[in-house]
């Protein structure tokens, strides 16, 4: 009886043997997790101004000097209006007295260790060896950015946004309902700490990205069910809860008002929000990871039942999500309010539990010991990585660092237009000009500090999101439709009247207007007067 109840180190050569020891290896992972981050920035690149980033860091300049983007500011604060994400970064400018720029890279890079950081303390619940925790994230690193299946979400950004600091956020909750039913008699207070842990973590995530948090939470139960020694626990709690997220979700599309011609409108630039739209490689983003999780959930056992109820939280906490979207997520519904809620979302953490569970076998198993095979190997994924991230971005800069030249024609001339007009001017620009060839979804508003009309695609999820939004947004649309095949009188007369001073054209676009700037891509120029109609008929 007496053996039984002996402390593990009871059984090592000494105390101080297994203190170094545990020194080392916090050593080598700090090493690790740093040198995986600066890999990870190298492959995946960072481009502030574009995607979800731009719109993140207007609402943070706006929060700075509210005098920006004094026309339609509704557009300029829609982004990140439910969260505190913004005014965060703004208190982190004005304390640390750093720019905006130097910060939100210092941001990303800590996103991205920290991120790297819990993905090592995850993977050490369901693997032992050195070997197979490397392997997870280093994989985790490399894969980074990648999508998740047609959701229109990444891992994780090449660019800041609320997501990421709610992605670390969610992992490290995870960490913590892990440490708390963690069957250890011995270690009741690092339990308690876990608990404290997990709490804090979501409570983070809520305030930065409260949907994300939400599929956090409802991860962090499944989670606590699996862990439970309690088959039954394992089997209908999971079920009950998977249930119950069913029954939330019609409760809130019955409670769901009809909506308007110019919200639907809205919508529909969101045609990733309905499974109906998506195409087949999409839906094997869905398939596929089911499939290699349930490889892993197949069979559990004391020796690894960690990581089998990793996976089959995730497996749980999926299907929940695509019965959801298929029963009350479908397009042709009267309102789309459970579709907005985005509920495929939650794979996001099932790419993660996958993407560890991958490393971890082609570390321990595939890998082990041979340093040329890992090079070899991740040179050749990261490689992969870096050629996917260039096509997505191809006339940008890699890295745009603060201070240097963009490298995008758009960009530059949007920086031109930063401080070379005045601050109360309103833009117009082609309504879908963040999908045209060599924009590289740069955002005119984050780069150029100016108002401009509502474009199609980024203000139209604004609009999609906040139906008080729709009717201005869908009033818009047409004037700045094929802006720069109109004539100078089209532009003219349906601009004018909504206080349009001047518009970004591209460079082939026919005018009789004054332009100021022009590169080889794009050019700015001044709307004249009402009286210019007359003149040049």
């Amino acid at each position: 009886m007496a053996t039984s109840v002996l402390s593990p180190l009871s059984l090592s050569p000494t105390s101080s043997a297994v203190e170094l020891q545990s020194r080392q290896e916090r050593r080598y992972v700090l090493w690790l997790i740093t040198a995986l981050t600066f890999l990870a920035l190298a492959v995946h690149g960072y481009h502030p101004y574009a995607e979800d980033g731009g719109p993140y860091m207007v609402g943070i300049k706006h929060i700075l000097d509210p005098s920006l983007y004094p026309h339609i500011s509704e557009f300029a604060t829609a982004h990140p209006r439910f969260s505190l994400f913004a005014p965060t970064i703004a208190v982190v400018v004005k304390m640390s007295r750093l720019n905006l720029d130097m910060v939100l890279l210092l941001v990303h890079a800590a996103s991205f260790w920290v991120t790297l950081y819990a993905a090592w303390h995850l993977v050490a619940r369901c693997f032992s060896s050195r070997e197979a925790r490397t392997g997870a994230v280093t994989l985790l690193a490399t894969w980074m950015t990648m999508p998740i299946a047609g959701t229109s979400i990444l891992l994780m950004d090449p660019y800041v946004t609320a997501r990421s600091l709610s992605t670390p956020c969610a992992l490290l909750a995870l960490i913590g309902v892990e440490s708390f039913f963690r069957p250890d008699l011995l270690q009741e207070e690092k339990r308690w700490r876990g608990l404290v842990l997990c709490c804090l973590a979501l409570t983070v995530a809520a305030a930065m990205h409260p949907l994300m948090a939400a599929y956090a939470f409802g991860s962090v139960l499944m989670l606590a069910c699996q862990l439970s020694e309690k088959s039954s626990v394992q089997r209908w709690g999971s079920l009950g809860l998977s249930l119950l997220a069913i029954a939330i979700a019609w409760v809130v599309l019955v409670s769901g008002s009809v909506e308007s011609a110019a919200h639907l409108q809205a919508e529909m630039t969101r045609k990733y929000w309905f499974l109906s739209c998506w195409r087949w490689y999409e839906w094997a983003g869905l398939i596929a990871p089911l499939i290699i999780l349930a490889a892993a959930a197949h069979k559990r056992t004391s020796a690894n039942g960690t990581k089998v109820a990793f996976a089959r939280m995730a497996i749980f906490c999926s299907l929940t999500a695509v019965a959801v979207s298929l029963l009350f997520g479908r397009i042709e519904q009267a309102n789309h309010v459970v579709a907005w809620l985005q509920p495929l979302r939650t794979f996001q953490i099932a790419y993660v539990v996958m993407i560890l569970g991958l490393g971890a076998v082609l570390g321990e198993r595939v890998l082990r010991k041979n340093a040329l095979s890992w090079i070899a190997v991740f040179a050749s994924l990261g490689g992969i990585m870096l050629f996917a991230e260039r096509q997505t971005f191809p006339a940008s800069t890699h890295f745009e660092l603060p201070g240097l030249s963009p490298g995008n024609a758009w960009e530059e001339a949007f920086l031109w237009i930063r401080f070379n007009t005045p601050r109360d001017a309103l833009f117009s620009l082609d309504s879908d000009y963040i999908t045209k060839p060599a924009e590289d979804a740069q955002n005119f508003r984050a780069a150029a500090e100016r108002s401009s009309l509502p474009d199609y695609t980024k203000d139209g999820g604004d609009a999609a999101n906040n139906p008080e939004l729709s009717s201005t947004w869908a009033a818009v649309q047409e004037p700045q439709n094929r802006l720069s095949e109109k004539s100078d009188m089209q532009r003219i007369s349906e601009l004018k009247p909504l206080g349009v001073d001047w518009v970004v054209l591209r460079k082939s676009a026919s005018t009789h207007f004054v332009c100021d700037y022009e590169n080889s891509v794009v050019k700015v120029c001044r709307l004249p007067p009402q009286e210019f109609l007359t003149a040049t008929r």
